[in-house]
Parts: structure tokens; sequence; C-alpha cells
């Protein structure tokens, strides 16, 4: 993990150096966009490992970057917003960004999820074995693939491992620290609303199944019954 080169895009100098400073001291490579357009270039042209995204940006803000880039890669990005508003931390995990924190931040929590979640990223959940048929679901781990009554359904990567815990757990209550724990692979530090926006994502994904569906348990978690 580290010599792995992280893109830091935010105009705000004092954000990118004090996360400069704290990626370097553990041994990361670390390049800076001062702007979505020229963050856009760099993650063309640099191939990042990591992207740490603002979301208030000059040129191209931060959703619209998140948006181009996910139409085709999957560099893991952790957005990093200055509002508070759960409608722009909703969208900007809906288009696909992987992870997110609201300034002020702790520099040691951000370096934290970016280590987890890039050993995630180098060493993927791909348990050998049979394939889990829950209902009209089946739900293969060592293809990464999802079928439902037949058809396959694309899924994201945290997605497939969201419906994956269920199906290996089925009926029973995962709550979202466990979640957060297996999925997004760090500690538990008070932010469950990624588990939420996931979940209701896949829900979407799973809504042709006649037999499959992932039930809320008001102030523990979630499960997926039959």
């Amino acid at each position: 993990m580290a010599g792995e080169r992280i893109l830091i895009v935010d105009d705000e100098t004092h954000i990118v150096d004090l996360v400069r400073m704290y990626l370097e001291r553990d041994g990361f490579r670390v390049d800076s966009a001062v702007d979505g357009a020229q963050g856009l270039r760099l993650i063309t042209e640099g191939r990042p490992a990591l992207v740490i995204l603002d979301l208030m940006l000059p040129e191209v803000d931060g959703l619209e970057v998140c948006r181009r880039v996910r139409a085709d890669s999957d560099v893991p990005i952790v957005m990093l917003t200055a509002r508070d508003d759960d409608v722009d931390k909703i969208v900007g995990l809906e288009l696909g960004a992987d992870d997110y924190l609201t300034k002020p931040f702790n520099p040691r929590e951000l370096v934290a999820r970016v280590k987890a979640i890039l050993r995630r990223t180098e060493h993927p959940a791909r348990p050998e074995g049979a394939p889990l048929h829950i209902g009209d679901v089946t739900v293969d781990p060592a293809r990464r693939e999802v079928t439902v009554a037949g058809q396959m359904v694309g899924l994201r990567a945290k997605e497939f491992d969201l419906l994956q815990a269920f199906a290996e757990h089925k009926g029973l209550v995962l709550t979202r620290e466990q979640l957060l724990s297996r999925v997004w692979g760090y500690d538990f530090y008070g932010e469950t609303r990624t588990v939420d926006v996931h979940v209701a994502h896949l829900r979407k994904r799973l809504a042709t199944s006649a037999t499959v569906r992932i039930e809320t348990v008001t102030g523990v978690g979630y499960k997926l019954v039959t």
C-alpha cells in the first residue's frame, strides 16, 4: 500500500497541505489539483490509486467530476464537503463515491479510511464456493454476479458486498456498524448514513424480485428475508 499515488482535488491550499502531510507521513505519493477540470485531467493521465475530491470546486464541481469519472473508471473516491446537507452527500454516494467526510475533519480519520478502501481494493472479497440462492436471487461470489429471477443485475462493488453479506446471514439482523466494518473495511466512526444510502440503492436493484426483500429493523439495522 505504501507508495500508492493519491490525488487530492481541492481549491483550499491549507486543506491540501494538511492532507498531503499526513498521507506522505504514511508513505503515500500525493498529487493535487485546484479545480475540477485539472482533477479530471490528472485522473486520466496519472491513474491514481484513490481520489480525495472536494464537493465545491471551480470550473467543474465535485459531483460532476464524480459523475464523469464513474462513466469509465472504478478508481475509489472519497468526497470532502463543507456543506451540512444530506442531499449532497446522498447524491455523491449514488453517483459512485466510496465514502465522504464533512469539513472540518480529523486528518487521521481520513488516512484511516483511505487505507481501508485501498486494502479492500487490493484484496477484494471474492470467496470461493457455490453460489448463494435466496428465493429468486442468486449471488455468485466467485464471479461477482447477481441474477434476479434469472436476469443478470449490475451492481456496484459495495452494493454486491452488501448483498453478499445479507445473503450469507439470511434472516439475521446486521447492524449498520457491522456492515460498515465488513463492506467499507474501517472501524465505526459514528456515521451510518453511508450504509443507509447504499441499502436504499440496493433495494432498487432488487425491486424485480418477487421473493426477496431487505427489511429495516428500526434502531438496529437490516436483514434479508424471503
